[in-house]
């Protein structure tokens, strides 16, 4: 079969980058990646994801990444398969590979022992006793390192710390994916089954089970709202119209309220609120942070409700041979839904706010010396590079730095292929694997299927379509997000519009009134925070951000998953 003509972006050819088919992965960002991202995508993703599938039995064994102009790629790698597969095989085939592959075997062996053993629950033990503790000091070693005073010499070995330091954040991150899905996907699957109810439904009875989903600083922020409370002086600054920088400065020095306030500052500064070092780190970003504190000072955010009578109505709903399965799922997600987003807000995302903050510093110093022509050019540097431009031993010029740039902040995944050669097949029905397997592969695909499933419904000028992924109807302002710069103009009460959202939204969460995406089906992070805030989202609309202008009022309609435009 000939292979299709090249698609050109930007006078830039989009080509395979290996053999079989390719699919744009847009769930870790809607822009090119810069380097230092692109190595720790390409160095830990695949390595952590893998040691996952191993562990859990599942037959697909990696997702393969590769950058096309930085653009990330991927292509699912089942066990066994060659490189660049189609798809499975056939059904007769597959059932004798998988009784005589070794790989295989091996594979439903430790399918068998996962459910036996309830292996995410070691996992969960070895993430709160021993990676959680040793990521948390490592980011703190490196948070206290003072990259303004190194010389040109030291800060170039920074860098390279902060380069690995990322590249093994997002190994730790991948690590915990299996345990992040296979016991969601293995109650979903089981109770979608006997109860006939939607994913959606299902999903509510999780509300307040992640603390972490409510904002990777959610302690430290309802603190500074409890001191903010008692200092009418502090309230009277932080209400003050003056520049958000130095009202912060100001609340972070006052007698009544500055460890609170300094606390919460310090937990979030360099966090990163996207997935690559060029997003914006919660720091730079005071207008949010004085908004966030305005709106928990307001006493906005909701609790968990009692969930008691909607679990009975579901669980009458089971057949009574399955009714101890069903609450045996039930425990085993609720256990472990925290770590979906905590393994995330611990690892990469800290990893990469740090690494933003040292190629930040490497571009003031190239910028005063007229090396780049803008500061933050910088972050499209890889270590080498930034090495090279330090020292003066050569490195890239001014010029390439910012065309890198400019094509990462004026190209997006709207404006490159989805699929490059094929539209990859999806996994084989769960009913034509050995027993053994059967179990996790429908959990897989169930939770896969939850993920990225959107409705097909059309949608009109005026009404989108999307899933409704908790209750409640909201009408308010359409604040349109593609990035972190836009975080600033979010108020308390906007409906957030955009592509997609990452745990790193949280530093906006407490200021909504509704939350509306393009892509995302039920797990996907927009509908979790939703569920946890209490305020209506509907996800996988396809069309919100093309289609809403920003600043128009909107009503989010969590009955019905129509978001109807009102002027």
């Amino acid at each position: 079969m000939a292979e299709p003509p090249s698609v050109i972006v930007k006078g830039r050819s989009f080509d395979p980058p290996g053999k079989g088919p390719w699919e744009l992965e847009s769930t870790h960002g809607s822009r090119p990646m810069t380097r230092i991202t692109q190595a720790a995508f390409l160095g830990g993703f695949a390595r952590g994801f893998a040691e996952g599938t191993a562990k859990y039995g599942v037959l697909l064994d990696h997702m393969e990444p590769a950058f096309v102009h930085s653009f990330l790629y991927i292509q699912p790698v089942a066990v066994g398969a060659p490189p660049g597969a189609m798809g499975p095989p056939p059904k007769p085939v597959l059932q004798v590979v998988s009784r005589i592959h070794p790989l295989m075997r091996k594979r439903h062996k430790a399918a068998a022992a996962t459910f036996e053993g309830k292996l995410w629950r070691k996992d969960l033990e070895e993430w709160d006793q021993v990676d959680k503790p040793a990521a948390i000091k490592a980011h703190l070693a490196i948070q206290a390192e003072d990259v303004g005073a190194m010389t040109d010499a030291e800060l170039a070995d920074h860098v390279d710390r902060v380069a690995r330091h990322t590249t093994e954040s997002a190994y730790l991150h991948h690590k915990f994916t299996m345990a992040a899905c296979v016991p969601v996907g293995d109650f979903l699957a089981g109770a979608m089954a006997w109860t006939g109810a939607e994913a959606g439904t299902l999903m509510g009875l999780m509300r307040g089970r992640s603390e972490i989903s409510r904002g990777f600083a959610a302690a430290e922020l309802d603190a500074a709202a409890k001191a903010l409370a008692t200092s009418e002086s502090a309230q009277a600054l932080l209400a003050g119209g003056g520049p958000a920088g130095d009202v912060l400065d100001e609340l972070g020095a006052h007698p009544e309220v500055g460890r609170e306030v300094t606390a919460y500052l310090d937990t979030v500064r360099w966090r990163s609120v996207g997935y690559d070092l060029g997003d914006q780190v919660a720091g730079e970003l005071p207008d949010v942070l004085v908004e966030s504190l305005r709106t928990t000072l307001a006493g906005s955010r909701s609790s968990a409700p009692d969930d008691a009578e909607a679990l009975a109505a579901l669980r009458e709903r089971v057949p009574a041979e399955h009714r101890d399965d069903f609450d045996d799922r039930l425990a085993e997600v609720r256990l472990m839904y925290r770590i979906r987003d905590e393994r995330a807000v611990y690892s990469d995302g800290w990893a990469t706010g740090l690494a933003r903050r040292a190629m930040l510093e490497v571009g003031r110093r190239l910028h005063a010396a007229g090396t780049l022509d803008v500061a933050e050019h910088a972050v499209e540097l890889d270590p080498a590079e930034a090495r090279a431009l330090l020292l003066g031993t050569g490195g890239p010029s001014a010029a390439e730095v910012a065309d890198r740039f400019d094509w990462r902040m004026s190209t997006t995944t709207s404006d490159v292929p989805d699929h490059l050669r094929a539209l990859p097949a999806g996994p084989p029905p769960a009913d034509w694997l050995p027993a053994p397997a059967r179990r996790t592969a429908q959990a897989m695909n169930t939770f896969l299927e939850s993920l990225f499933g959107v409705p097909e419904t059309p949608n009109s000028a005026t009404v989108l379509n999307g899933l409704a992924v908790n209750t409640g109807v909201y009408e308010g302002t359409a604040r349109l997000v593609d990035g972190a710069a836009d975080f600033g103009r979010i108020k308390q009460g906007d409906v957030l519009v955009t592509r997609m959202t990452s745990p790193y939204f949280n530093v906006v969460l407490p200021m909504l009134g509704a939350i509306v995406t393009d892509r995302g089906g039920q797990l996907c992070h927009a509908a979790i925070v939703a569920r946890e805030y209490g305020i209506p989202g509907i996800v996988g609309t396809r069309d919100a951000t093309s289609t809403i202008p920003d600043g128009a009022r909107v009503r989010v309609d969590g009955s019905t998953g129509e978001v109807r435009l009102l002027e």
